[in-house]
């Protein structure tokens, strides 16, 4: 490999070498723009693989470690995205819920306005039927009262009143 070959590596040699030193590598292309950011341990461990999931030198032991890994992460994903579903379905069920008591609330309000509506209508109903039966006593009284003028006048009662329709 030339040195050219390398873009991305860096030497930083510092001014007074010493035989003890190692150099430090300056890795400026291959920085990851969002190391500043937080992740939170979850997220970070479905995000980034584990270390042994990275390893390039696959023997059968290691090529089965690291689809233990995939799945393992696979699961947590899973895991994740059942929470937030349950998370969503709950709320679903309470706005439901929620609704239905508005429901209860508004029904039995109705139901009071209507009971109230009844008794009114009741009371309306019983005070028209004592009338009915006041004016029904009374046009008994009032036709007792009738016989009792005809059995007793000399003149029949509708001699009379054709004599009172002539004179108008």
């Amino acid at each position: 490999m030339q040195p050219s070959e390398i873009s991305g590596l860096q030497y930083i040699v510092p001014s007074n070498p010493s035989p003890y030193s190692v150099p430090a590598f300056e890795l400026s292309r291959f920085s990851n723009p969002l190391h500043n950011f937080y992740i939170p341990p979850q997220l970070q461990e479905i995000i980034s693989p584990h270390p042994s999931c990275i390893n390039n030198n696959s023997t059968s032991d290691e090529a089965d470690e690291q689809q233990l890994c995939v799945i393992n992460e696979r699961k947590q994903r899973r895991m994740i995205s059942n929470r937030e579903s349950a998370r969503r379905s709950r709320m679903r069920k309470q706005r439901h819920l929620d609704e239905l008591w508005s429901q209860v609330v508004w029904l039995r309000n109705e139901n009071h306005q209507l009971i109230d509506k009844l008794n009114h209508v009741s009371e309306s109903h019983d005070k028209v039927v004592e009338e009915n039966v006041l004016l029904k006593e009374e046009a008994s009284q009032l036709r007792r009262m009738l016989s009792d003028m005809q059995l007793t006048s000399p003149y029949s009662p509708l001699t009379d009143l054709e004599h009172a329709l002539a004179d108008n």
